[in-house]
């Protein structure tokens, strides 16, 4: 039983959302795929406790930003980005008087679908998906899928459909000009979920439902397209001379400064709006700063001989395991590892090829390799 001390507690904490902006979503609007009791945590508040608290939030410090397998301790790994997304999504939201809680909760949570080997990993898996299964593998909706039927031993998350539908819209590969949120309900949050599953196209399409998921997509671009400029700058693959004179002039050619002049033109040309709104100005650098990275930056991440590498390994490593389950070898690691914790609910309603895939999207990229290897050997 709650005491007046909690209660009062919990009361205190939602009357700060009363000087939210009438654009931000608050918490008594939050909604569940399934009901649960509430403590004196607001809802969104809770979600970031159930994402920082969960076992895949820990892999994040092993998985791919854009460089793998380099030993320097300065190099971004998913850990990081999603930190940096997080913290340049409050700035934003703070000046923008939107709810930080959900927008936290989003940005730690958008990207635990990724793969081992980051963007490369993620294709090699979607032609395996598109092969095995006939739909695409996209880590966005792997991470809705992962807190709604695999965390917490298959049972899943039951985080807010606020929170899921912010990480599943996030699609921070592309960029647009101004982000307008789309009021949804729960039953149309679970329609763009089922059909994005089946649709590369449908889920290229669909928007945020709340403005701090508006917030956490734009700020996914920001927090990537400086850092991993100073990344490549500290591996030596670029320098910082080469960024375009007409970028610098209106971005800058530091992480801090690009970060900066951003997030300031957002918060200019959005404040007191129910949208997220770049100027002309900063829209056209970004998307020039955006070419000039993938020209420059990704398209040189891996060699030829690493891409092979990766392809070959992560496909022998699929249809090994697939075998194992099809054959029920019992003493497989995807057995020892990963089933024996999986509900009963989620085994026998899950294909062998579709748990063979969760399993590999999970995996950090020195576990990946250690699967590898181990088979390899036997």
């Amino acid at each position: 039983m709650e005491s007046n001390v909690l209660n009062h507690i919990k009361d205190n904490l939602l009357e700060k959302e009363n000087s939210l902006s009438k654009y931000a979503c608050k918490s008594v609007d939050a909604i569940r795929l399934k009901e649960i009791k509430e403590d004196i945590r607001p809802a969104f508040f809770r979600d970031t406790d159930k994402v920082i608290h969960g076992r895949p939030y820990a892999r994040y410090m092993n998985k791919t930003q854009v460089y793998s397998f380099y030993k320097n301790d300065h190099i971004s790994t998913r850990m990081l980005h999603v930190q940096l997304v997080s913290k340049i999504a409050r700035t934003i939201g703070r000046c923008l008087n939107l709810n930080e809680d959900l927008i936290e909760a989003t940005a730690l949570g958008h990207d635990i679908g990724h793969t081992p080997l980051g963007h490369t990993g993620e294709k090699i898996l979607n032609e395996i998906s598109l092969k095995e299964l006939n739909i695409p593998f996209m880590h966005n909706l792997q991470s809705v899928r992962e807190y709604m039927y695999l965390s917490e031993g298959g049972k899943g998350s039951n985080l807010t459909i606020q929170v899921l539908d912010g990480m599943m819209c996030h699609n921070g590969e592309k960029l647009e000009k101004v982000y307008e949120p789309v009021k949804k309900t729960k039953e149309d949050f679970l329609k763009d979920y089922n059909e994005s599953v089946k649709s590369h196209d449908y889920a290229s399409k669909i928007k945020p439902m709340t403005l701090e998921g508006c917030v956490v997509r734009i700020s996914d671009v920001i927090a990537y397209i400086g850092r991993d400029i100073e990344d490549a700058i500290t591996l030596g693959k670029l320098k910082r001379g080469s960024i375009p004179k007409e970028i610098v002039e209106v971005l800058g050619n530091k992480n801090s400064e690009i970060i900066n002049n951003i997030v300031l033109d957002i918060v200019n040309n959005s404040y007191g709006k129910n949208k997220i709104e770049l100027s002309n100005r900063v829209y056209n650098a970004m998307n020039e700063l955006i070419k000039f990275n993938y020209k420059n930056i990704y398209g040189n991440a891996n060699s030829l001989e690493d891409l092979s590498y990766y392809k070959e390994g992560i496909n022998k490593l699929y249809y090994t395991l697939l075998d194992d389950l099809n054959k029920n070898k019992k003493s497989s690691k995807i057995y020892n590892l990963f089933l024996k914790e999986m509900s009963t609910e989620y085994v026998e309603n899950t294909s062998n090829k579709q748990i063979v895939i969760d399993f590999i999207a999970g995996m950090t990229d020195d576990y990946f390799m250690a699967q590898l290897n181990d088979i390899s050997v036997n």
